[in-house]
């Protein structure tokens, strides 16, 4: 049995999703306790709750403990690690991006393709927005040999969610290593301002045009896609904002737009976050320094890249790909190196 302690280093959620995601990949039963006792609400929520039932339904594993506000939880996946389609509603504003992140793993090494549709929240903070996936670390993992596609059906906000995203993940035979020696140099800043019943308002054509404003201040010129949308259940904005170098490297930076905030200052926030990674001389963004440890412990070979700065969730990532993988996971002042366990 694999017994972690859901307090360690960054005791968030990240940590819980991480390891059911990994117990599903070792056929190894997962007994996980003080999950997220840090957190002014501690235990299991909504989005994490269906994160770990959508890991023992495509692994037709058993749980324990599976209620929100659980703070303790036995998981013992399944032989088989089940393709074909499933969809999820997590019922509330939570990630729906991060339940797609926990399921990307498992699925690569699946018995067949596997379809999920997933409902919930798409922007908001402290999660993975929908378009930073799909532009920034969808391209990177198909890279390392993932076949996957993510497709926005429509957006979702705070607080009423509602929003919907397929993700089509192929099996592999194995990932192979991804290295990012040095930055290299911008050679192309691209970005999408997207806005929900705030046409009138010009929320999204703010957003972008202050974008192209700052970063040409800056020395870049920047294609932002402005999009005005009338789907989602409720008004909503998001801004992301990624750049390529000539050596391969993507980085990226994105917000939510809530009640208070300015398009304006979203931008300003977005811009500068990006330009504060570019010029930490970084290869990675401050979401992908962390987001790419799970993959880079699978791959066959040595991963290696630089990242902005150590966060909690790093360190978090690094010691648990250690602890249930047993690969050889590193922090060298900047750089992350991750010898993986080729998993076939």
């Amino acid at each position: 049995m694999l017994e972690i302690d859901g307090s360690m280093h960054s005791g968030s959620g990240t940590l819980l999703r991480y390891a059911v995601a990994l117990a599903v990949l070792k056929r190894r039963t997962l007994h996980i306790t003080r999950i997220r006792s840090k957190r002014p609400k501690p235990g299991l929520r909504a989005q994490h709750l269906n994160a770990v039932k959508a890991c023992a339904m495509i692994s037709n594993g058993r749980l324990q403990g599976a209620e929100v506000g659980s703070q303790e939880l036995f998981f013992e996946p399944g032989p088989v690690i089940t393709g074909g389609r499933h969809f999820f509603d997590i019922g509330t504003a939570g990630s729906a991006t991060m339940a797609a992140f926990t399921l990307i793993g498992p699925a690569l090494f699946a018995s067949e393709a596997s379809t999920f549709t997933i409902t919930g929240g798409l922007f908001q903070d402290f999660a993975p927005s929908f378009h930073h996936m799909r532009h920034v670390l969808v391209p990177l993992l198909r890279r390392m040999g993932a076949e996957i596609d993510m497709t926005m059906i429509r957006p979702g906000y705070v607080p009423r969610g509602g929003g919907k995203l397929t993700l089509h993940v192929k099996p592999c035979a194995g990932l192979t290593p991804l290295v990012l020696d040095r930055q290299g140099t911008v050679r192309r800043v691209h970005g999408i301002a997207l806005a929900s019943h705030l046409e009138k308002q010009r929320v999204s054509r703010r957003m972008a045009s202050r974008s192209r404003e700052l970063l040409r201040e800056n020395g870049y010129a920047c294609e932002v896609e402005s999009v005005n949308d009338n789907t989602a259940v409720q008004t909503g904005a998001a801004l992301v904002i990624w750049a390529t170098t000539d050596t391969g490297c993507l980085l990226g930076a994105d917000r939510a737009g809530k009640p208070g905030r300015r398009s304006e200052a979203i931008a300003e926030f977005v811009v500068r976050s990006l330009l504060e990674d570019i010029e930490s001389g970084a290869s990675t963004d401050r979401w992908l320094a962390d987001q790419l440890i799970l993959f880079a412990a699978l791959a066959a070979g040595t991963t290696e890249y630089a990242i902005p700065r150590a966060t909690d969730h790093v360190e978090s990532n690094l010691w648990l790909v250690r602890e249930l993988l047993g690969a050889r996971a590193e922090l060298h002042g900047n750089r992350v190196i991750v010898e993986g366990i080729g998993l076939s």
